[in-house]
């Protein structure tokens, strides 16, 4: 069993740049991957960044991709979202979520078995 918890949401004007915390215990040796998604009021789950955290390795949505930067802490157990520039559109309810089934990351939320209760952004114009 894997536990997520999010952190570092919050409000800021389009342009502006907030850094989410996702924090990960309980059965952590399980996790391969881990990733953000975000869904805003009205539309469907997006995946936005991924990293496979044995090597690494990064995936984006084409809509960040530029922008946000996933990263992570080992030693923390904790990976990042770093978001700069936002706009208005990034607006979302952002989850934090970790697999293991699988030998790539990918931003199909369905190959992900543990979520976090998500934190708000809020970007407005």
């Amino acid at each position: 069993q894997v536990q997520l918890v999010e952190s570092g949401g919050g409000s800021v004007q389009a342009g502006g740049s907030l850094r989410l915390s996702c924090a990960a215990s309980g059965y952590i040796a399980s996790i391969k991957y881990m990733g953000w998604f975000r869904q805003a009021p009205g539309k469907e789950r997006e995946g936005v960044a991924c990293i496979y955290t044995g090597l690494g390795t990064t995936y984006y949505a084409d809509s960040v991709k530029g922008r946000f930067t996933i990263s992570q802490d080992n030693a923390k157990k904790t990976v990042y979202l770093q978001m700069l520039t936002l706009k208005p559109e990034d607006t979302a309810m952002y989850y934090c979520a970790a697999g293991r089934d699988w030998v790539s990351c990918s931003l199909n939320g369905g190959r992900f078995g543990s979520w976090g209760q998500g934190t708000q952004v809020t970007v407005s114009s």
